[in-house]
């Protein structure tokens, strides 16, 4: 097939839930491409012999190789050639902002649209959980130990490369589940929990990896102990603490955190409902504050349970003080939140949360707001309009304003460099810390990202300190 011809090939399109029925499950809403789309999907595939494509993920997937294979029609070979980089290919297939990273530099993208590299990859990694084709392989035991701190995509990724090299991996988990925030941060219809226990149970049992729950570094052991009983220590804890607006009103019963919201849908399964009568007040009117990832998947997870509990005629509003165009969730997040009925009030900003007698939020007060210069970060700074005041009857606020690392993993330890936002100092190439034979990685060190930066920073700090044990470098 000539480069023209494969140029002429449509991008192919992922199957969909039915938008209405949706709303009423958590179903997951992209179905995954069919066998014969996704061979079609890899034949527009331009094999270049320097692929941007590559340049933009951050765990470098080696993308034309296993493409190639594909569609070839030797899958197994895809699989083997996706895995040397990508632990985790059936989850970032799903959750990675591919756009903005492989998708976002490939070829085709420059006069029409890009391959579909993510969803050929979730089709790999799909077939590699279905059929098992390329086992991980325990090698022979080095006599070192490491402690990995956080079972979340940083934690995973270091401690499966370290496992490779045959070194005693010890998983500390905070929570009764592992999996960090691909398990209680995301919800059911962008990421069902049995891809991710599949991965991570896989890779556990394969390499010999112990994960011990319920164990919070900072309370019931300390990174010091750790230090004195393990050759190295790996910190991914992600960012877990909340962050909440500085308004009247915050202390009302009804206003929650994002990460709070979510965890008591994921984590302790109130997706279930009835089945699990977890306790989540979601009311018929809800505003999420924000418009993140996290945002989109409050905002959506709000309609299901409206739905789930009968309030047919449920609304839910996102409010975001910038205007559409600066968005920072995926695209396709966001589309899909529209599709699902969710009200966006773009150039609006809350001021004041409003409650009655008993303390229950009854509305939020906004101002609108207009775009000015551009500030530290390179996006127009939103500005009050004076004068523009108004009220949005509500009953629930969900603050999805990002997060930051939880102080109680650093308790006792004075010693290790942090940032004034309470992230961890750490090189970026090698995930070193201020403390000897501690490393970190991932949101803890960067703040709130993506789950495909996490895994390369953990997978960076993994090389590193294999480097460290055998070399004594």
């Amino acid at each position: 097939m000539t480069k023209q011809e494969r140029m002429k090939i449509p991008r192919q399109e992922m199957p969909l839930q039915d938008t209405l029925i949706r709303r009423g499950n958590f179903e997951e809403v992209s179905l995954g491409l069919p066998e014969d789309a996704a061979v079609k999907e890899a034949e527009r595939c331009l094999q270049c012999k320097k692929p941007k494509c590559v340049e933009g993920c951050p765990v470098g997937v080696l993308i034309p190789q296993f493409i190639k294979a594909l569609r070839e029609g030797d899958i197994n070979e895809a699989v083997r050639v996706m895995k040397i980089k990508n632990n985790l290919p059936a989850v970032c297939g799903r959750v990675c902002p591919q756009e903005n990273q492989c998708e976002g530099n490939c070829i085709l993208g420059k006069t029409g649209e890009p391959l579909a590299i993510g969803r050929l990859e979730r089709y790999i990694g799909d077939y590699e959980l279905s059929r098992r084709t390329c086992p991980m392989v325990k090698p022979h035991d080095t006599g070192k130990k490491v402690a990995v701190v956080g079972s979340g995509p940083a934690g995973i990724a270091c401690a499966v490369d370290l496992g490779r090299e045959g070194h005693k991996v010890t998983i500390f988990e905070s929570l009764h589940s592992a999996g960090g925030v691909l398990i209680y941060g995301i919800p059911e219809f962008r990421l069902p929990k049995p891809v991710v226990h599949s991965e991570i149970d896989y890779a556990v049992q394969c390499l010999g990896i112990e994960i011990k729950t319920d164990h919070i570094i900072g309370r019931t052991v300390t990174l010091d102990e750790l230090l004195g009983e393990y050759d190295a220590v790996f910190i991914g804890t992600g960012a877990g603490l909340p962050n909440f607006m500085k308004i009247p009103g915050i202390n009302y019963s009804g206003v929650m955190s994002a990460n709070e919201f979510l965890t008591r849908i994921n984590l302790m399964k109130a997706y279930r409902f009835p089945e699990y009568d977890t306790p989540v007040r979601i009311g018929g009117r809800v505003a999420v504050i924000g418009a993140g990832n996290v945002a989109m998947d409050s905002a959506r997870c709000a309609v299901r349970l409206q739905k789930s509990m009968g309030m047919e005629s449920g609304e839910v509003h996102v409010i975001y003080r910038r205007s559409r165009d600066e968005v920072p969730a995926r695209l396709e997040e966001f589309h899909h939140a529209e599709e699902e009925g969710i009200i966006f009030d773009f150039l609006t900003s809350p001021v004041e949360i409003f409650g009655d007698i008993n303390g229950n939020v009854t509305g939020i007060k906004c101002i609108r707001m207009k775009l000015g210069d551009a500030d530290a970060s390179g996006r127009k700074k939103p500005v009050p309009l004076a004068n523009s005041e108004f009220t949005i009857d509500v009953d629930t606020v969900i603050m999805a304003l990002g997060t930051s690392p939880n102080p109680v993993v650093f308790t006792n330890n004075g010693n290790l460099r942090r940032t004034n936002e309470g992230t961890v100092v750490a090189d970026n190439e090698t995930g070193r810390t201020s403390r000897e034979r501690l490393w970190a990685g991932g949101d803890v060190v960067t703040g709130s990202a993506t789950v495909i930066s996490a895994m390369g920073a953990g997978k960076r700090a993994a090389a590193d300190i294999h480097r460290f044990l055998m070399e004594g470098m």
